[in-house]
């Protein structure tokens, strides 16, 4: 039963979930001119300790009635918290300063943080709703195939053929790079058969394991019509064993890591959740079809409100998770949730899957950063939430400013 729902809620299509007033509604990508972040100045910093535990900052946020009433961030503050760092693999480290061209200024401000005791973290609400993905037709194909595991214990999304989007607290926690970050890893999932440690590297079949060409698109999607109408039991990937072998990852080392100044305070400032997000730049491509950015839309224009995320939770032991859950509130720069995660699915990416413009074809995209379990006050009433970092138009062209540099066109998100 539970492995029947996981199909009819993955692959029937988003307006099955919608009541009728919304199904009118044609839930769409809209593309938008965003403003440029353009690097101004670069200069060397001291290298960093890289002694840090890799945990998210434990606060106490202002709520979302209170954020409306803090005053907008200034150009100026903007542009301090999007200046970023740059982390090599040798150890040494950059800082970036940038300018934002073309914004229009939000009337509030996003969140502000204070001081909070540790209380005990509640990923998982009520009835676990959380499945396994172990069935390799699955797992490694889109869009599952996108979720990467960290060596620092986090996941993470592939978000180009050289990019992976995490956040920022896998990597550094606002004061300091964290253990392990120097010589930081990325696992691909892969597919280890029974004797397939013989096989040579570079073999037709890992080859075509690991290219996310057109064949293979059309494989799956003609795989997610037949599922519309049920399978049974034997062909869903939710079970308890994995029918073609135990997961196993291709690991590859970080060359860049780009965190947002708004994280990586140092100092005495707190990090802001807010920029609770990092780009990963891999040593070597890797060959799998990697998932595209969009622009978080407001929760109203989400079809059932549910978003989704997969990612490698710390109580599953090296297993693809995914779950499929909706958004119970948001702030301009957060999504609030309760969908049921541990620790290790930390940086997962969170995508919609919305149709493209003039077009029939429907599209999944990254439009949030999954940060974990945060107390967040509500009329003065401390509320804990499970939450994601929202990609607003000044994140994403920061991160395009990060995969592209200062010459590419991000002029539309």
């Amino acid at each position: 039963m539970e492995n029947m729902l996981f199909w009819l809620v993955f692959f029937t299509p988003a307006w099955t979930f919608i009541d009728g007033s919304e199904m009118e509604q044609n839930f769409m990508w809209h593309l938008s001119k965003v403003p440029r972040v353009v690097s101004e100045s670069t200069f060397y910093l001291t290298s960093p300790w890289f002694e840090a535990d890799a945990k998210m900052v434990t606060n106490r946020m202002c709520g979302i009635e209170c954020q409306k009433e803090q005053p907008a961030p200034s150009l100026s503050e903007l542009e301090d918290s999007l200046s970023y760092e740059t982390a090599f693999e040798n150890g040494t480290r950059t800082l970036t300063r940038v300018k934002v061209q073309g914004l229009v200024l939000e009337p509030t401000r996003n969140s502000t943080a204070k001081a909070a005791p540790v209380r005990r973290k509640r990923q998982v609400y009520g009835t676990d709703s959380r499945f396994n993905i172990l069935d390799k037709r699955f797992s490694t194909n889109f869009p599952f195939s996108t979720a990467v595991k960290l060596s620092t214990g986090c996941s993470g999304v592939l978000v180009s053929p050289t990019h992976v989007l995490t956040a920022a607290h896998c990597v550094h926690n606002g004061k300091d790079y964290v253990k392990g970050s120097k010589k930081l890893r990325v696992g691909l999932l892969k597919m280890r058969n029974k004797g397939s440690g013989k096989k040579r590297r570079g073999s037709k079949r890992n080859r075509r394991e690991a290219n996310g060409g057109n064949q293979r698109e059309a494989t799956k999607e003609s795989l997610e019509e037949r599922i519309q109408g049920g399978r049974r039991k034997k062909e869903f990937g939710g079970g308890q064993r994995g029918a073609e072998g135990r997961p196993s990852f291709q690991w590859t080392r970080i060359k860049r890591t780009y965190i947002p100044k708004g994280w990586a305070r140092e100092g005495s400032a707190d990090p802001a959740l807010d920029y609770d997000y990092a780009l990963l730049e891999l040593k070597r491509a890797h060959k799998k079809k990697y998932m595209e950015l969009g622009i978080s839309p407001a929760v109203k224009k989400v079809p059932g409100r549910m978003i989704h995320f997969s990612g490698f939770d710390s109580d599953r032991a090296d297993q693809l998770v995914y779950r499929f859950c909706s958004v119970s509130d948001e702030s301009s720069d957060l999504l609030y949730q309760y969908c049921d995660a541990e620790s290790g699915s930390a940086g997962s990416g969170v995508y919609l899957r919305l149709k493209e413009p003039d077009k029939k074809k429907w599209k999944r995209r990254i439009i949030a950063i999954y940060a974990g379990h945060q107390w967040v006050d509500v009329h003065g009433v401390q509320k804990d939430y499970n939450v994601a970092v929202r990609v607003t138009p000044l994140k994403y062209a920061q991160i395009c400013l990060w995969i592209h540099g200062n010459n590419a066109d991000c002029a539309l998100g």
